[in-house]
């Protein structure tokens, strides 16, 4: 199929970009990678009346460490962030997350904001986001104001940003020198959406959980923060039994969708899976 008629629009900068969303909030759709609202085009799930594309502002580009927090670009592209030097060191979450993100294509041309703004709740970056405390920089007609991760997700494929507004960038709070951090997912195939996964941030104080962040994808309508396991782990020693204990706490809090590529008890069971692997991988990443 093709696109339904469109018109299209390339602003040079973030302020002309604002005004011409601003003109036409209801009928315009912002053109990032175009990994994910291209083909909706193509099959006319969306059919915008005007297409404003993003590819022309420099501005939006980039990544940068700051105060001890990555900062990128909303048109930063997986492969930057993927490129860039020591983040394996700095936050091994990160560097794990990235690599899983689709194939290399799909990776060199899509963007962290295109794919934090389209709010799949099986995507590596929105989990990212909320498992690091992360917070956008929403840029509209009245200014930019500042989005926690807790407060960006609204459900399935919706965030809180207005109609008129634009992600700009994205601030990722790096975890203190010491503590240990993993990404885990499960796909039928490399570069599939996952069935589910488990992002983990873990702080160690001997041999004790002084901190914990866990965030599951693919079992709910939003990145899922698993409150009860993060509970669970603060305080207790971080033994085999501990962290197999914690992964179990999920299954009566979430209730996953059931579709052709796996059941509700399937995905359920997974994402346990997942994050027991997950937690032990960012322990043994403090330990070494």
């Amino acid at each position: 199929m093709k696109p339904a008629p469109f018109d299209y629009a390339r602003p040079r900068n973030l302020q002309e970009a604002v005004e011409l969303l601003a003109a036409r909030p209801d009928e315009a759709k912002i053109l990032a990678g175009g990994q994910s609202l291209v083909p909706m085009m193509a099959f006319r799930l969306a059919t915008p009346d005007v297409l404003i594309d993003l590819n022309g502002v420099g501005e939006l580009e980039g990544v940068r460490l700051e105060d001890g927090a990555l900062v990128l670009g909303a048109m930063a592209r997986h492969r930057d962030a993927e490129d860039f030097r020591g983040l394996r060191d700095r936050c091994a979450l990160v560097a794990d997350a990235v690599g899983l993100i689709g194939h290399p294509a799909i990776r060199n041309r899509g963007t962290v904001g295109g794919s934090i703004a389209h709010a799949d709740p099986a995507a590596e970056w929105p989990a990212v986001l909320t498992a690091l405390g992360g917070s956008v920089v929403a840029a509209g007609p009245n200014g930019s104001r500042t989005i926690g991760a807790g407060e960006l997700f609204d459900t399935y494929f919706t965030t809180t940003l207005a109609a008129d507004e634009i992600l700009a960038e994205v601030h990722l709070p790096l975890p203190p020198a010491g503590a240990g951090s993993a990404f885990i997912e499960l796909a039928r195939r490399h570069g599939d959406f996952a069935l589910a996964g488990a992002a983990v941030v873990l702080e160690l104080d001997g041999e004790i959980v002084a901190e914990a962040r866990v965030v599951l994808i693919g079992v709910a309508d939003r990145p899922f923060r698993a409150v009860t396991a993060e509970s669970f782990l603060r305080g207790a020693a971080a033994t085999d039994e501990t962290l197999a204990l914690a992964a179990a706490s999920i299954g009566p809090e979430i209730e996953p969708m059931s579709d052709v590529h796996g059941s509700s008890d399937y995905r359920r069971h997974v994402a346990g899976v997942m994050l027991r692997r997950a937690l032990e991988t960012a322990r043994s990443r403090v330990t070494a």
